[in-house]
């Protein structure tokens, strides 16, 4: 698949954040949802007087209620739209989206960057609390509470079992046609001083509910509900467990997304779109 920017375009990489809690998700959605690509692109055309609605390609498209701190994005506009507005389009776009979606940097990409494609991969925090009181309530939109005690050494011991390159199939919410083939590169929790407990979640990629039911896996070991090695019997049954529940959204927040250098990032465009098999797999 041909990534070309258009004759007379230019490709802009956005660097931003955005609250999840009153969105539908990333992606623009039929019915009038609100999601962080409809407000994007309706405020990069309203400050650049456009016609026209210039369409994002995004690192990581988060799930309703999903946060992000680190989210990267691409858009091709025409050079001349550009060169007219990139040194005021900043401060423009921040007096004209709403407060809970900000763009922090917008820069010219370098050649054959793709924000989705060009990724080598993403970094999810997941934070939740087991403080018999709950949450603190400026947090509450960000921390889950469980009310189980949460015992992390154990966690992190079933979280060993699961790294490396796998198919994740257990852990996610298939889709057709897309592979659940992933390299999970980390998955570790720490207690925090104030006691909430942070999960750090990197992989090259995730698949539909990948990270909340690996995490919905790691608590029911945490709480003493199943061993440490049950999450990684799950993932090679290779089929959803009922006892595996995604949780809840608002405690998720992509962090990161990591790029290669600029020399490479046309080979990691290409090599990311070539659907993966394990090794030994068959094709079908």
């Amino acid at each position: 698949m041909s990534d070309e920017v258009q004759p007379g375009h230019v490709r802009i990489r956005l660097d931003l954040s955005y609250d999840g809690s009153e969105f539908s998700g990333w992606a623009k959605q039929a019915g009038g949802r609100r999601t962080v690509q409809g407000e994007v692109e309706d405020a990069l055309r309203t400050v650049t007087r456009s016609r026209e609605t210039y369409e994002l390609t995004v690192a990581g498209r988060t799930d309703a209620g999903v946060h992000a701190r680190g989210q990267v994005a691409h858009v091709d506009l025409p050079r001349e739209v550009w060169a007219e507005h990139h040194v005021k389009l900043l401060k423009r776009l921040a007096g004209r989206l709403p407060k809970d979606v900000r763009v922090w940097a917008l820069r010219e990409a370098p050649s054959g960057f793709n924000a989705r494609f060009s990724a080598v991969w993403r970094r999810y925090a997941y934070r939740v609390t087991d403080n018999p009181g709950g949450v603190d309530p400026l947090l509450r939109g960000h921390v889950l509470w469980h009310d189980w005690p949460l015992d992390v050494d154990a966690m992190n011991e079933a979280a060993r079992g699961l790294l490396g390159e796998h198919d994740f199939a257990a852990y996610c919410k298939k889709r057709e046609g897309a592979t659940t083939i992933r390299t999970l590169q980390e998955l570790s929790l720490v207690r925090g001083e104030d006691g909430i407990v942070t999960a750090t979640v990197r992989a090259d990629a995730f698949c539909h509910n990948m990270v909340r039911s690996l995490i919905g896996a790691l608590l029911f070991v945490g709480d003493g509900h199943r061993g440490p090695d049950w999450p990684a019997k799950v993932l090679a049954a290779g089929v959803r467990d009922s006892a595996v529940h995604v949780v809840r959204p608002h405690g998720l927040t992509l962090e990161e997304v990591g790029y290669p250098a600029d020399g490479l990032l046309a080979a990691r465009n290409k090599e990311a779109r070539n659907k993966r098999s394990l090794p030994g797999a068959g094709c079908c």
